[in-house]
């Protein structure tokens, strides 16, 4: 059994890989005699990957088609983008290792599979390394290097899409998507009863909406709430995450317009309140959202999605009844009163496919797979090991403390 594992996270690019990270956190907490070491893998290139990381969230708000390009890139030439990364990292992640010598990697991330693999078949670091895939439909080959242990996937069509890549089917474990506890806390200790006891919407109340779009902040939230506002006995909650910007804008508009019919809220960590709350959100694309307003029993309507890693997504939602898809905002009005026809038929029948779809044990499933991998006792961490291309940086900085070493160790867990 592993009891040393090193996970690579991230925690600017949007807010997903930092929650499927925590989610699998509070499950580690289970285990006193295991030791969890989070990184973010983008300090282990320094103040530039660090500059790089907190550029996501300005690009996808603000150039989706460079975020597009980006993505082809990661399809046409994944080893690319490997050979920089691994260039980048390579130093601080070898000294990470050296410090921790985990049992086993774990990566949340795609920048940090094939640049990881390459560097520990560069040093003869037999490590067993697992990827969990952080998208649900739109894989790139970066989730899917054949090399990984293991790739656990949230969901069958992306296992298909690894075996599409080449990778071997007995490397692939099939789960649903983690979600943090705080989003399943509401949920009966008894699934069957759950599922039968659901809050069913009726019309004899104001609908309780929620506008949100990811930890960024994207969309058009002033035109969704404008025609939920104008058109429907509604109150509306508006999110929106880190855009300061855009806050401070609703503010001005929507909030003085509407008054209290409208509250607006900026990067908030009680969101589950929000949702638990609410009879539908209104939402783009994002996998982590949309699972987590599926544990909190919201019906969704999707109004987008970002280029490349989420453009799947929408399809995914409708295909298993968990949402509807309206990115023509011209037609949300008419998709709207669909939903709220019959006494919210429409939007009761996904608040019951949401209770059968949704698995709450995914990370506890998760961190028992990984905890019954085998550690490896070959696995070499001499000082004479590291003596190839850096032949003074043990000598600099193997007396250097990990846990006093900021920049690169975000969160300790024994």
């Amino acid at each position: 059994m592993v009891k040393n594992i090193l996970i690579l996270s991230s925690n600017n690019t949007g807010h997903g890989h930092k929650s499927i990270t925590e989610s699998l956190m509070e499950q580690f907490a289970n285990y006193p005699d295991v030791t969890v070491h989070v990184v973010d893998g983008f300090t282990l290139a320094g103040n530039f990957g660090l500059r790089i990381g907190k550029l996501y969230g300005s690009v996808t708000r603000n150039a989706k088609e460079v975020w597009k390009l980006i993505w082809e890139l990661s399809l046409k030439k994944p080893s690319l983008l490997n050979d920089f990364t691994e260039a980048a990292i390579k130093n601080n992640f070898l000294k990470l290792v050296y410090n921790i010598k985990p049992d086993l990697i774990l990566s949340v991330h795609p920048n940090f599979n094939g640049s990881v693999l390459n560097i520990l078949e560069d040093y003869n670091l037999n490590i067993p390394f697992v990827t969990l895939l952080a998208d649900i439909v739109s894989i790139t080959p970066l989730w899917a290097d054949p090399r990984a242990d293991y790739i656990i996937c949230p969901s069958k069509e992306s296992k298909f899409k690894c075996l599409e890549f080449g990778v071997s089917e007995s490397k692939l474990f099939q789960t649903g998507f983690p979600v943090r506890q705080k989003f399943l806390k509401h949920l009966n200790e008894n699934t069957e009863n759950n599922v039968k006891n659901i809050k069913k919407y009726t019309s004899d109340r104001p609908l309780e909406c929620l506008i949100m779009s990811g930890g960024e902040g994207s969309g058009n939230m002033s035109r969704v709430a404008s025609i939920l506002l104008k058109n429907f006995n509604c109150r509306v909650k508006i999110v929106t995450g880190r855009n300061k910007l855009l806050k401070r804008r609703l503010e001005r508009t929507i909030g003085e317009r509407f008054g209290d019919r409208v509250e607006i809220y900026g990067f908030i960590e009680n969101i589950q309140d929000l949702m638990l709350s609410s009879d539908i959100a209104i939402t783009r694309g994002s996998p982590n959202v949309m699972m987590e307003a599926v544990a909190c029993n919201v019906p969704l309507i999707i109004t987008g999605n970002l280029p490349g890693q989420e453009e799947g997504n929408p399809a995914y939602m409708q295909k298993y009844n968990l949402g509807i898809v309206c990115k023509d905002l011209k037609k949300l009005r008419h998709t709207m009163s669909e939903l709220l026809d019959n006494n919210g038929e429409k939007l009761n029948k996904i608040k019951q496919s949401q209770k059968e779809y949704l698995n709450p044990n995914v990370a506890k499933d998760i961190v028992s797979f990984l905890l019954s991998i085998e550690k490896r006792e070959d696995v070499n961490f001499s000082d004479d090991l590291f003596s190839g291309d850096i032949p003074k940086f043990w000598e600099l900085h193997k007396k250097i403390s990990l846990s006093h070493d900021k920049k690169i160790v975000l969160k300790k867990h024994k």
